[in-house]
């Protein structure tokens, strides 16, 4: 007989415990990694910024700093969650802090003891400096808005006191300075968050986004509106993709190295969105006009490709093997498009040339799609891609008007206030004046200035209120740095933690730097609660001033302005057509992209005016890129002029009158375009039959045929924003 056992407890322990562990793998660890790469990044962002920011303070007070509150400040709006941000913002910093000293000795020394003359001084040099932020965007903005702030900060509160002006000047450099060193020592060596690392995982879910797209445009279609949303999202990724990139090369040298392989990458995905534009645009008109038998004859090769796509997306981090099937595609495209194009030569000319248009804007999408595709594989593979294309620099555009309007609501604000300081002889004054900068600086570039002024100047209310508390029954109770740390670090985190919020910000940011201004620790507490409330009344009231200004000096938003961004938008047509051909395609296309994301973020969201531009942005590109090609093929067709003595002519009057429709929109432009185009392809027609026997002359005349029928096309689109008017 078998004996019975019993059940002992530690096998029940045991058993539990293996069941627990199984469940918390399958549970908690995906729990745990998702919490990781969302929410922890945002605590571990606060942890270091905190951190840094103690730091800092212990640092500048050790050194026996008279103001260690300026080096926890800096800390405060130098932070950054990357490693790349801190350094490059530092880097920029650092010489906009040198520029800002030198500036304020000078005018120290230029108007001695003379406050009016020295208040027009600084306010040239602060409004140039931001005029010059908004010109230079990314982090050399953050170069130009130090050397102002700078040169206030250290020469407002040493206006009446010059001999004082010099050693303040080399003090507030070296607390300025610890800030920096200690901001970015803390966000590189503690769990360093590689800006590197989130590029190549930003190009990853770009391929993999753009395949998705690509493969709904090319087979069931989207509607109008989610395809202008969608494209819009990538204008908005191409412009971030360059600011990423630039302070990425702070932390590695490899994106030093690769920094041609990684403009080439970008240009190559603009290339191959301006082609799909071209093709849902094309796509649309027909079925709008009712070519149904060339949509008929067209769409197995677009549904071809959308399935040669689709059912590989979770594989599409391997480009290497998308671009290989694709170039078996195209190896085969025009054998197999001219037998498909020859039942439909009984049918209508205009339906042939839509099919031939169409093949050749598909052959052209297939052909960009590869070289993106071979381009991001070799960048994976840390290996050159050879090109026989040359790609630019991506070109920045902003408007002179823009930057004149900076320069003109920063000299008023400041003007404002200055005036009053000086008429009234108010003692918190210089805080003020200090304020007005600040804000000027740090809503140059922000989608709605009046906004986040506004928010700013809650913080600094909350900020002062809790430095009320601090300077009268906090700092008097504790003793000693490390209990100053342990009350300081919830404060100071919680606005670092506002600051995070995208739609919150401003609060987070006027309550982080004011509470460290206003009541920030010294060697030597001063505790003076009168002084405090009057410095942060000062604040607030220059907050409040400067959102006045920027909601009625001109606003950002004017339909005057936004009229002038419109036409430099549309002058990027015209450039396509007159421009210099040797890298005119990235110029055109980086110019304006970039265009159409600052008119995203100056406009409201879901407003007719954004949706108008967006509009006035894809009639742009594909014009645009439409005169691009046509100018490049009939360059490579250059024999075509001994052909006949009109054509040269032809296709100049055709892109000074496309030139001519974006520079001046009306019926009569777009009928003067119109007849251009006609009469332009007459000429080609004519030339292709006289070289129809030479197979590849009658290439390039197809080509250019396709060209000037897409355009015709473009022309003729009831839905472009030139009809519209």
């Amino acid at each position: 007989m078998k004996r019975n056992h019993a059940i002992k407890p530690t096998d029940c322990f045991r058993s539990w415990s293996i069941l627990w562990q199984a469940f918390s793998r399958r549970s908690f660890r995906p729990a745990i990694r998702d919490w990781a790469n969302s929410d922890g990044l945002t605590w571990l962002h606060l942890l270091k910024t905190v951190t840094a920011g103690l730091l800092a303070l212990g640092i500048a007070m050790l050194l026996d700093l008279p103001q260690p509150r300026i080096a926890m400040t800096t800390v405060f709006v130098l932070m950054q969650p990357f490693s790349g941000m801190v350094l490059a913002k530092g880097f920029y910093r650092i010489l906009g802090t040198a520029a800002g000293t030198v500036a304020a000795i000078v005018l120290g020394a230029l108007f001695v003891q003379q406050p009016e003359l020295y208040m027009l001084g600084m306010i040239g040099w602060v409004s140039a400096c931001i005029a010059a932020a908004v010109r230079y965007r990314h982090f050399r903005w953050y170069g130009f808005v130090l050397a102002g702030y700078t040169a206030a900060l250290i020469g407002i509160p040493n206006v009446t006191a010059p001999d004082a002006l010099f050693l303040a000047a080399l003090t507030r450099a070296a607390e300025v300075a610890v800030g920096i060193i200690c901001s970015s020592a803390v966000s590189a060596l503690i769990v360093p968050q590689r800006s590197s690392l989130a590029l190549g995982h930003a190009l990853r879910i770009r391929y993999a986004n753009f395949t998705v797209f690509a493969a709904q445009v090319l087979g069931c279609g989207i509607e109008r509106g989610q395809f202008e949303r969608r494209f819009a999202d990538m204008v908005d990724e191409i412009v971030g993709f360059e600011a990423t990139r630039s302070f990425a090369a702070f932390e590695d040298p490899a994106m030093r190295s690769r920094r041609q392989h990684l403009g080439r990458l970008n240009g190559e995905f603009m290339d191959a969105c301006a082609r799909l534009h071209a093709l849902h645009q094309l796509l649309k008109r027909l079925r709008t006009n009712g070519s149904t038998p060339t949509l008929a004859a067209i769409r197995p090769y677009f549904d071809e490709l959308s399935t040669l796509l689709a059912p590989r997306l979770e594989a599409t981090l391997d480009a290497s093997g998308v671009a290989v099937r694709l170039r078996l595609f195209q190896a085969g495209l025009p054998r197999r498009v001219r037998e498909t194009r020859r039942p439909l030569k009984p049918v209508l000319v205009e339906s042939l040339a839509d099919f031939d248009t169409a093949a050749e804007l598909l052959y052209r999408f297939v052909d960009e799609w590869i070289r993106y595709s071979e381009t991001y594989a070799s960048l994976a593979r840390r290996k050159p891609v050879s090109s026989q294309r040359d790609f630019s620099r991506y070109v920045s555009r902003t408007n002179s008007f823009v930057v004149a309007f900076a320069f003109v609501r920063s000299a008023v604000a400041m003007a404002i206030v200055g005036w009053f300081w000086i008429a009234t002889d108010w003692p918190s004054g210089g805080f003020a004046v200090i304020g007005t900068a600040l804000a000027c600086a740090l809503t140059s570039t922000s989608p709605n200035a009046t906004k986040m002024a506004l928010q700013m100047a809650v913080g600094a209310m909350f900020a002062t209120m809790t430095g009320y508390l601090f300077t009268c029954y906090v700092y008097p109770n504790i003793d000693g740095f490390p209990l100053l740390c342990i009350t300081l670090a919830p404060v100071l985190a919680l606005g670092a933690f506002i600051a995070t919020r995208k739609h919150a910000a401003g609060y987070g940011i006027g309550f982080s730097v004011f509470f460290c201004l206003l009541a920030g620790p010294d060697n030597v507490v001063t505790y003076a609660p009168d002084l405090l409330i009057n410095n942060g009344i000062a604040l607030i009231a220059s907050m409040l001033l400067a959102a006045i200004v920027f909601a009625v000096v001109f606003p950002a938003d004017m339909p005057w302005l936004i009229e002038r961004i419109m036409g430099d938008l549309r002058a990027q047509a015209v450039s396509a057509c007159k421009g210099e051909l040797r890298g005119l395609s990235q110029r055109f296309q980086s110019g304006t992209h970039d265009l159409t994301s600052q008119l995203r973020m100056l406009l409201t969201r879901r407003s007719r005016r954004r949706r108008d531009a967006l509009r006035w942005m894809l009639a742009t590109l594909e014009a645009g890129r439409a005169a691009i090609d046509l100018r490049n093929e009939t360059a490579y067709a250059a024999y075509a002029h001994a052909l006949h003595p009109r054509w040269h002519s032809a296709i100049e009057r055709t892109c000074d009158d496309l030139a001519q429709l974006f520079e001046r929109p009306d019926t009569r432009a777009l009928e003067r375009a119109l007849t251009s185009v006609r009469s332009a392809t007459w000429i080609a027609q004519d030339i292709l039959q006289t070289v129809h026997a030479d197979r590849g002359r009658r290439h390039d005349l197809q080509r250019i045929l396709s060209c000037l029928h897409f355009i015709r096309t473009a022309l003729l689109d009831k839905d472009a924003p030139f009809n519209a008017r």
